[in-house]
């Protein structure tokens, strides 16, 4: 079965010549339609301060997603929250801190990602282990993270910046389609409901969580990122594009256990547990030797003299008599 239709789950880009599916419409010839199957939307200002957060108290925001950056700026705007230069930003892919420049100056300095892996973005955040975290969020979120973060003690507020609603996607012509490419769990959810009793085109899913979803709904996957080799959805339909033309039978995708992602975080939480039992030693190595209370030391004074006296005396009796005996001794 050849590809010639594919529907993205993501809303259009506005300069499509410049996104990443533009060289697979090129390269593949191919047509590519966008129409998000869930819309995300920032919560509202009363609905954050619901949430019992102050923005103020964090040194670092953790960013996951564009839509959260719009949010956690808007209601900046609207509460007149002024962010201090000094803040910085941990973001989970290069997209997402190049979008800060919407809003701030981008610096080095204080603006970070990773390269989209929730182990690299496990790290990232590792690194600067000593931050007060804002982990900006929307709902629903997939768990890893914050359990993650949870689990390795550090010093982490969750907070809900954006919610999903469900579009309507009843009009969408989903019989023209080869493949559609679904980024969430919440995408899985609006494809099977749109295609229910429809025979099933094929599925590519980014996320572990997303491609979880799908086996859970019976849904086959065709096609699966990030992966070594394609550590973005559009490498990876490249590829499998290639393959099908290349007349090549490719299988469809079989989750195996994720254990990658507790053995990494297990392997954290020792080398932070060592690193603060190495901390509590130099410590207490460095720490100056407790004082004695000047009362302390003058009473202990006091006895020492006294002692000394007493010591002095006993000596002087002592040497008195055997002297008075020696001269007894003598007349006798």
């Amino acid at each position: 079965m050849s590809i010639k239709k594919i529907l993205v789950s993501q809303p259009q880009p506005a300069i499509i010549e410049k996104s990443p599916f533009f060289e697979i419409v090129r390269k593949h010839k191919v047509e590519i339609n966008y129409n998000p199957f869930n819309r995300v939307q920032g919560v509202s200002l009363k609905e954050f301060r619901g949430q019992r957060v102050e923005i103020l108290t964090h040194t670092a925001v953790i960013f996951t997603s564009r839509t959260t950056v719009d949010s956690f700026f808007h209601i900046c705007e609207e509460a007149r929250i002024t962010v201090p230069e000094t803040m910085k930003y941990i973001c989970q892919t290069e997209a997402v801190a190049l979008y800060l420049q919407k809003y701030i100056v981008y610096r080095k300095r204080k603006i970070f990602f990773a390269d989209g892996s929730f182990t690299n973005f496990l790290e990232l955040i590792i690194k600067h282990k000593d931050e007060k975290y804002m982990l900006a969020l929307s709902e629903p979120h997939k768990p890893e993270l914050p359990e993650a973060l949870e689990r390795l003690k550090l010093n982490v507020d969750k907070v809900i910046l954006a919610k999903t609603v469900q579009t309507d996607v009843s009009n969408l012509p989903l019989a023209e389609y080869d493949l559609v490419a679904l980024y969430s769990p919440s995408d899985v959810a609006a494809f099977k409901c749109a295609y229910e009793g429809k025979a099933l085109p094929r599925v590519a899913t980014f996320g572990d969580a997303t491609a979880r979803a799908a086996v859970a709904a019976g849904i086959t996957i065709n096609v699966m990122a990030p992966t070594p080799a394609a550590p973005s959805m559009t490498k990876a339909i490249d590829i499998y594009l290639g393959k099908l033309a290349a007349g090549e039978e490719v299988a469809p995708v079989e989750l195996g256990e994720s254990k990658d992602n507790e053995e990494f975080i297990r392997t954290q939480q020792a080398k932070l547990a060592k690193k603060t039992r190495v901390r509590k030693s130099a410590t207490a190595a460095t720490a100056p030797a407790k004082k004695v209370p000047a009362t302390k030391k003058t009473t202990a004074t006091k006895a020492t003299a006294k002692s000394a006296t007493k010591s002095t005396a006993t000596k002087k009796t002592t040497t008195t008599k055997s002297v008075t005996k020696k001269a007894t001794v003598a007349k006798a």
